[in-house]
């Protein structure tokens, strides 16, 4: 069984998110503060942290600084503000996730099954036509050199390192990116982030070679025209 810290200091919220980790055959850890978090880390394993950023005594930064430095884990922040620089933060200090409160259910279960998948594998570098991608650190770099991606373009870039092999509907990205940075993202604003991030990671946008249009259905990672 695999066991979820979670570090919230509503408890209604937690209360809520428990019985649902529960009920998907999680084993469950709540604290609600930071001393309490950083007590149960030394003195437990597990095996995902979901960490709210926001805590009575302190902040969640404090919590993920000390699970990174005793175990090595996913961590997904939970945050409730909507602020960008504070999930670009949370994201270069080695999380893998975060999620805008409040969230759907199944979109939880299933970030933290992706979480989970690929904490399974000791590869987090990703490589593509000079585009470096450490999904451990957060940290994207072109031909060497490092570049700065929004916390919604950063998560846009994941869905397809994620998945590779497959043509991503435009559904399928507006569902993963609906609560990003705590913005609404429609068809119009879908188009406008694939341009910015292509901007930023292709040699030459206006002929990408990273993020492939297929027309009339969505998107794919590389590999050849279509």
């Amino acid at each position: 069984m695999k066991r979820i810290f979670l570090v919230e200091d509503d408890k209604e919220i937690a209360k809520n998110l428990t019985l649902l980790l529960q009920s998907q055959g999680f084993a469950v850890t709540h604290a609600p503060t930071q001393r309490e978090a950083v007590a149960m880390i030394a003195d437990n394993r597990f095996d995902l942290a979901l960490v709210d950023i926001s805590l009575p005594d302190g902040n969640g930064f404090a919590v993920c600084t000390e699970i990174k430095e005793n175990q090595d884990i996913p961590l997904i922040f939970l945050t409730a503000s909507g602020d960008e620089s504070s999930v670009v933060t949370g994201l270069n200090m080695g999380a893998n996730d975060y999620i805008t409160k409040p969230f759907r259910p199944r979109e939880l279960i299933a970030r933290i099954g992706t979480a989970l998948r690929k904490s399974g594998s000791s590869e987090s570098d990703f490589e593509i036509r000079g585009l470096h991608v450490d999904t451990a650190s957060g940290i994207v770099k072109k031909d060497g050199k490092e570049i700065f991606l929004s916390a919604l373009e950063y998560r846009l870039l994941l869905v397809f390192i994620n998945n590779p092999k497959i043509i991503i509907t435009r559904a399928k990205l507006l569902d993963e990116l609906w609560d990003a940075a705590g913005e609404f993202v429609n068809n119009n604003t879908l188009t406008v982030y694939i341009k910015r991030l292509r901007e930023k990671i292709e040699d030459n946008p206006a002929d990408p070679q990273i993020i492939f249009t297929v027309r009339g259905t969505g998107y794919r990672l590389g590999g050849g025209h279509v």
